[in-house]
């Protein structure tokens, strides 16, 4: 993977989902929606209106890659759906946007690692996670703290087997074997990378320290609450450690790309309640069930929603 493209991924996979400014506007949760699933496997909710109802299945920001899962629900669901929508975290370069994509790449980059600027304790930590990813100095030739942060947890977090691609990656694929409607967004790498330029050095200082302290901790939060999600127990899977993606609050337009997110992902299932029948949604938990979050403004919209423990 490119240098340009793991840093964009990795600046859309970790701050789309809670980007935003202090407070952490996925901090809280609709505690009524927190519900314990009674099916087998992950947890579902349900918006519907006269004659449509939508499933929406409650995604973990990341789990162990090949981690089994009970699919016999998300398979029953898809059988006759009218369409599937998943996360909308793609991310593409346009023609128009190529040039300020180039561009904010080339005020990151930088002649000499990252690690080369930190003082000793904080190199030392930063050429241990490095080291034990699998990934040489070089790798991080850039400028600015937040850069060198997201490539860094991104490598741990391939080095440890945890992927952000799954859930929907497999419902993307059991759809088109199904050769349901897919419906997915991209939104702009080139603005995302400029927003990583803009971060002020001590929120880019903060983040970086998050990254280490992340991979420090290793992956066993993680695949605890990976293992939660995939119990159906809904409260497990939002134990997760969010120091990292919350210490992206920080970065210029997050709140607006927040905003943006679940505003997209809402206006994506009202849509599908306009067809009679049933669709299949995926969203990412915390996004899905905070305050003001995907499932709080289709309430706000009249439509029906309910819970796991409803089923």
């Amino acid at each position: 993977m490119t240098f340009a493209r793991t840093l964009v991924l990795a600046a859309l996979v970790l701050a789309a989902p809670a980007g935003a400014q202090t407070p952490d506007p996925d901090a809280t949760l609709v505690e009524e929606l927190v519900v314990t699933g009674r099916l087998p496997g992950p947890a579902w909710w349900r918006v519907s209106d006269a004659d449509t109802t939508v499933y929406v299945l409650g995604a973990p920001s990341v789990m162990p890659k090949s981690l089994p899962w009970d699919q016999s629900v998300l398979v029953r669901r898809l059988e006759g759906a009218n369409r599937v929508i998943l996360p909308f975290n793609q991310v593409s370069v346009s023609l128009l946007t190529v040039p300020g994509a180039a561009f904010n790449l080339l005020r990151l980059r930088s002649k000499t690692p990252y690690e080369e600027t930190l003082a000793p304790p904080l190199r030392a930590r930063f050429a241990a996670v490095r080291t034990q990813a699998g990934k040489p100095a070089d790798r991080y030739r850039v400028k600015n703290g937040l850069a060198a942060g997201l490539i860094l947890v991104d490598d741990y977090r391939q080095a440890a087997q945890l992927t952000a691609a799954d859930p929907a990656k497999t419902i993307r694929r059991l759809a088109k074997a199904r050769r349901l409607k897919v419906e997915e967004k991209s939104y702009d790498g080139a603005a995302l990378l400029g927003q990583v330029v803009k971060t002020p050095r001590a929120a880019q200082q903060a983040c970086l320290d998050d990254a280490l302290d992340e991979a420090e901790a290793g992956p066993g939060g993680a695949r605890r609450a990976a293992q939660a999600w995939a119990e159906g127990d809904v409260r497990g899977a939002l134990s997760a450690e969010r120091g990292f993606e919350k210490c992206l609050a920080a970065a210029p337009g997050a709140l607006a790309l927040d905003t943006r997110f679940k505003a997209d992902q809402a206006a994506a299932i009202a849509r599908a309640l306009k067809t009679p029948g049933h669709a299949v949604a995926v969203v990412p938990l915390r996004p899905l069930l905070a305050q003001g979050g995907v499932l709080d403004q289709l309430r706000s919209q009249g439509f029906e929603v309910k819970t796991p423990g409803e089923e």
